[in-house]
This record gives structure tokens, sequence and C-alpha cells, in this order.
């Protein structure tokens, strides 16, 4: 089996995240233009400035009290400074490695073993871990889940996700803004009889984007989760040293996790592993297949 350097699996994983996010901003761009061409053509430059900014908005809403809605969707509670000394101390020396101030840290009453980051930025931030996961992990094994959550704080993935989130959600609206005014057909067919031939053409690509869009977003935010977790994994090699520790955890966690955490989609994503599996895994799962995990970390 070929060694890989985890150097070079950072510098991959950051290159092909940025990259993933051209299509997500063409596609919210190009749904903004449809609204604008289709329902007021005279105003589409200000309906693009308008979408832009209420983005940015929800963007900015989302950044500022994120993590603290999703510590109580999740009734994390903060680690006894003497019950879980331990694990204290893991997040505060891998911190120290990272070069990041120490976050916050939290237990979850769950028999899965699972862990999580929030926080907008370094200086803001949190970790939260599964009280199955303490009870089931070793101290190496544990040492690599916190490692890794560590590394989504240094590499601002919350931040990053979170974004491209907002993108997801305002490209649903629009797509629905758009079917629904579809309907009222009154501004498509002025739009037709003044445009011709090209007119009717834009209108239903624009109509088309608007089914097509919710999916096609969905699936990139799912791609780009992916590569975030595989960033994660290769950076906790980078603080550890030691990638067996995370493969040792994550095959404990195939052979245990059902699953079946109370957890929403909106928020899957930054768990340590999928929380709760469905169906369409294969599609829109935010995070890369275990044995896949696995087979990249003894790599290293």
């Amino acid at each position: 089996m070929p060694r890989i350097s985890f150097y070079d699996q950072i510098n991959r994983n950051k290159r092909n995240s940025m990259l993933l996010i051209f299509p997500i901003t063409a596609i919210v761009l190009c749904l903004l233009f449809a609204i604008g061409y289709i329902f007021a053509p005279d105003f589409v430059v200000l309906i693009l400035i308008f979408g832009i900014i209420w983005m940015a908005v929800q963007a900015i809403v989302s950044y500022r009290y994120g993590d603290q809605a999703v510590l109580s969707v999740m009734r994390a509670k903060p680690a006894d400074p003497v019950k879980h000394i331990y694990l204290i101390n893991t997040v505060e020396g891998l911190s120290l490695a990272a070069g990041i101030p120490a976050p916050k840290v939290y237990i979850i009453e769950n028999e899965e073993i699972n862990a999580f980051a929030v926080g907008r930025d370094p200086q803001h931030a949190a970790v939260g871990v599964t009280t199955g996961a303490l009870e089931s992990l070793n101290r190496i094994e544990l040492e690599g889940v916190v490692a890794h959550e560590i590394s989504h704080i240094r590499n601002y993935d919350v931040r990053f996700m979170t974004m491209i989130a907002v993108f997801v959600g305002f490209a649903a609206i629009l797509s629905y803004l758009l079917l629904r005014g579809a309907f009222f057909a009154g501004g498509s067919r002025r739009q037709g009889e003044r445009g011709g031939g090209l007119a009717a053409i834009l209108i239903l690509a624009g109509l088309i984007l608007a089914v097509v869009a919710p999916i096609a977003t969905r699936l990139v935010q799912a791609m780009i989760s992916r590569r975030r977790e595989f960033l994660a994994d290769a950076s906790a090699v980078e603080l550890t040293r030691y990638p067996e520790g995370l493969a040792s955890a994550l095959e404990k966690i195939m052979k245990k996790n059902a699953g079946k955490m109370e957890v929403t989609e909106a928020i899957s994503h930054l768990f340590f592993t999928d929380p709760k599996r469905s169906p369409l895994d294969d599609l829109f799962a935010t995070h890369p297949p275990l044995s896949e995990r696995i087979r990249v970390l003894r790599q290293m």
C-alpha cells in the first residue's frame, strides 16, 4: 500500500473544498437573475444586489449565534472539571499543539460514539463529546477524535460550512419562489411577448434551474463536507502523529453506532461521524464512508 503524506492530504482537501464553492455560488446567482428577468426585468441588477445582501445578513446571524443554538438543541452540558479531567486536559494539550486557545468542553448524554465542534473562530469555540465515546474509547482513540474536532476549529471549518449552508438554504428559497411565481404566468408571458424566442428559452431554463438547484446544491454541500472531514482527519494526524488512534476509533464506531442520534440534518455535518443514517446517505451524506476514512488514515 503506497504511503501518503498528511501534508499532501491537507493541501489537496483544502484546494478541492474551495473549488466546490464556485458551483453553489453560480447556481444562486443564476436563480437571482432568473427571478429578476422573468418577473421584474427592469430591476435585475437591484434584485441581484438585494439577494446578495439578504444572504450576507443570514450568514452573519448564523455566524454569531449558531454555536449557542447547536449546544442548546443537543442539550450539551459543560464538562465536569473533576469527573472529566482527562478529557479537559486532552483538549487543552491538543489545542496548545494546534496553536489555538482551548475551546470550551461539553458532554452529550448519548450511548453512541461521537463528538462535534462549533464556533465562529478559535477564540469562540466549543467541543462536545458523547458519554458513549468516553466509555468506549481508550486514551489514544479519544485523543484522535478530539484532535479531529480541534482541527475543524483550527481550519475554520464551522465558519466555512455555515457559509455553505446559507448558500444552500438560500438556493432552496429562491427555487421555491421561482416555481410558485411561475403559476402567475402574467410576467413570463409579457416577457415572452417582448423578447421572442430567446426570452422563452431563458424563462424555460430558469424554471428548469429552479427544479434542479436544490438537489444540485445539496449534492455539492455534501461533497464539500466530505472533503472537510478528510482534511480534519489529516490535520488530526498532524497533531497526534499517530493515525492508528483515529483509525481504531472509527473501527469501534463501525461496530457500535446505530446512527440513531436525535440530530437534524441541518447540524449533522458538525459531528465526527454521521449521527443519523438515512436511505439517501449514498447521495447526501455529509461524511465519507468510515471504511474509506480508515483506509486513508492507514496509508499515512
